[in-house]
């Protein structure tokens, strides 16, 4: 039984709802950025959503220069280049406004860019984030554009360390962002592909918090909100992007995941990363094809809360009916069955394995994988063989 003790940190100020876009300028006034700094993605830059905020700062009288030099995963690099952009600006805040890279690449160019030790020193070890000076760090706002990854209510950035060839988490307490827009109608543009993708890496972060065998009741409910509003919007999202109600609750499960998931995340995010690190693939399509295997990997510790978990939601009576609905939303939604139709290679099964050993997700997986249990969910993640459902759904 673990501990009853931890320390729990929750949200930020969140405006949510359709059109709230328009209150970004009274945003950056209430957290006092007069000289923001919007960082976006290459993707973003041209998009006239865009444009519009560009106008919108103008109008009000703020002077807003734009960054947006930032990879699909951003790199040390990114932030590097992104942090010379805010100097020559003389920017006072960042915006960052985007998908996950730009949310996690906007958070730590604030944090970083004034701060007297290299990003790296700031890896999630330890207490690594004590060698950070708080007063040298710039307020964020946060305005996501998809509903996947939650960075926007997230209190660490992951950043590629292309020397290194893997992902480092950056954290600090006070990376959380000041203000939240959080507005669905930003999102509609979204292709079906990537909702699918974003939305499997919501359900990954809910699912994940609420096994993390840490004491954290707070966090295990929301978790289960959070599944719960994948499970009755995700595929409504994808088939019809247009409609504002399943693109307003996919990006609040993407929030409740993000919330939830300081209980801790486990093995889908422990191969994730090191996979997305070296082959580039996305994150939240990693985590989407990984999620099955990893569930029934973790099986002979968590089949009683998978019950539990699917008696909530509504699924029936048995883990084994958690199992089945996860294989079938994959299934709608379009996500591949293998890791191979992925890109994934099948010759680096062994460095993959070792990596995913050492990232720091792995802590709080509810079962401690050697490198030879994660090259065993690999290897049937590789080939595509769905987990077996002994008892089917109920």
């Amino acid at each position: 039984m673990p501990a009853l003790a931890g320390n729990w940190n929750y949200p930020t100020v969140i405006r949510f709802g359709a059109g709230r876009i328009a209150e970004l300028a009274d945003g950056c006034r209430s957290v006092g950025i007069e000289r923001p700094l919007l960082v976006t993605d290459r993707g973003l830059a041209a998009a006239p959503m865009i444009a519009e905020v560009k106008a919108a700062a103008a109008a009000a009288g703020f002077d807003l220069a734009a960054f947006s030099d930032i990879a699909g995963d951003p790199t040390g690099d990114n932030v590097t280049h992104g942090g010379e952009a805010l100097r020559a600006h003389r920017a006072d805040g960042v915006i960052a406004f985007g998908g996950g890279s730009a949310l996690d690449a906007g958070k730590a160019i604030a944090f970083a860019t004034f701060q007297d030790r290299p990003l790296w020193d700031f890896e999630d070890i330890g207490d690594n984030f004590r060698r950070a000076d708080p007063a040298k760090m710039l307020p964020v706002i946060a305005v996501p554009t998809t509903a996947g990854t939650g960075s926007e209510v997230g209190r660490a950035s992951v950043i590629k360390d292309e020397a290194a060839r893997l992902k480092r988490i950056i954290f600090h307490p006070a990376m959380m962002p000041r203000l939240v827009i959080a507005d669905p109608a930003l999102t509609v543009g979204l292709p079906p592909g990537l909702t699918a993708a974003v939305g499997m890496d919501a359900l990954s972060h809910n699912l994940e918090a609420f096994f993390a065998p840490a004491y954290h009741p707070l966090a295990r409910g929301v978790a289960v909100e959070g599944a719960r509003l994948v499970k009755d919007w995700l595929a409504l999202a994808v088939r019809d992007g247009a409609n504002i109600e399943a693109r307003s609750h996919m990006l609040a499960a993407a929030e409740a995941g993000a919330t939830a998931f300081q209980r801790g995340l486990g093995a889908m995010h422990a191969l994730a990363h090191p996979l997305g690190a070296l082959y580039g693939i996305h994150h939240g399509l990693l985590n989407a094809i990984l999620m099955p295997y990893v569930i029934a990997a973790n099986r002979p510790v968590i089949d009683s809360e998978a019950a539990t978990l699917a008696r909530m939601l509504g699924l029936g009576r048995e883990a084994d009916d958690l199992l089945a609905w996860v294989l079938e939303l994959r299934a709608e939604v379009g996500i591949p069955m293998s890791l191979a139709e992925a890109g994934a290679p099948a010759d680096d099964i062994a460095r993959v394995s070792q990596m995913a050993v050492e990232d720091p997700s792995a802590a709080t997986n509810p079962v401690a994988f050697t490198a030879a249990d994660y090259a065993a969910i690999l290897q049937r993640a590789l080939a595509g063989e769905p987990p077996a459902i002994a008892r089917g759904r109920r």
